[in-house]
């Protein structure tokens, strides 16, 4: 899981070629508006899931994307599922130190009734990420193309054969849990002797 670069709508030139005849501008003349896109990935089968929103915070946008994907997948396979392993970048919004986005993923845990275990990978080491080759896949796949408009953004990354959402929900920054909300959630969590900050086991109840 992970989130990529924020993409602004333009009709500015992305440095790309097109076999059509696309007309840029050479400068950013007005400011679009800004879209992050959240991917999951699932390795088993390939199946990925892109959510774009127009938020800058990507902690409870990271969550609400890994709850959607839970939601589309049908009812078979979520009983197949056994345990939700979760690879992220060692950011500030996911990290295994972060408080929001742990209580975020305690509260999944609770309502899908699944262990979630979160590994983080070490600073400067996102590139192992698998999802990362998609992300590679998607700048090439749109590479050249005006994404002057939401629709335009959303058509092309739905040709990658993936599901793609769009959220308009707007979230609130700077969202701090108090010392015994904290308490609450290291109870929750078991953490790896070794790696207490990489290597996380969120258990239901």
């Amino acid at each position: 899981m992970d989130c990529k670069a924020t993409v602004k709508l333009s009709g500015s030139s992305r440095q790309g070629k097109t076999r059509t005849q696309a007309k840029a501008s050479e400068h950013d003349i007005d400011e679009g508006n800004k879209y992050l896109s959240c991917g999951v990935l699932n390795e088993e089968i390939g199946g990925l899931h892109i959510k774009f929103g127009n938020s800058c915070e990507k902690d409870d946008f990271i969550v609400d994307n890994l709850q959607n994907w839970w939601n589309i997948i049908t009812p078979t396979e979520q009983q197949n599922i056994k345990l939700i392993s979760i690879k992220v970048d060692n950011g500030s919004e996911n990290s295994g130190i972060y408080t929001q986005f742990l209580n975020r993923l305690v509260t999944v845990s609770d309502r899908v009734g699944i262990s979630i275990q979160l590994l983080c990978y070490p600073l400067f080491h996102s590139k192992y990420n698998p999802i990362e080759r998609y992300w590679g896949i998607l700048e090439q796949h749109w590479h050249g193309i005006l994404l002057t408009d939401v629709e335009t953004l959303l058509g092309w990354a739905s040709r990658m054969t993936c599901v793609v959402t769009l959220t308009e929900k707007t979230y609130k920054r700077g969202i701090s849990l108090t010392q015994k909300a904290i308490r609450g959630i290291e109870k929750r969590v078991e953490r790896h002797l070794q790696l207490p900050k990489e290597d996380i086991f969120i258990h239901p109840i």
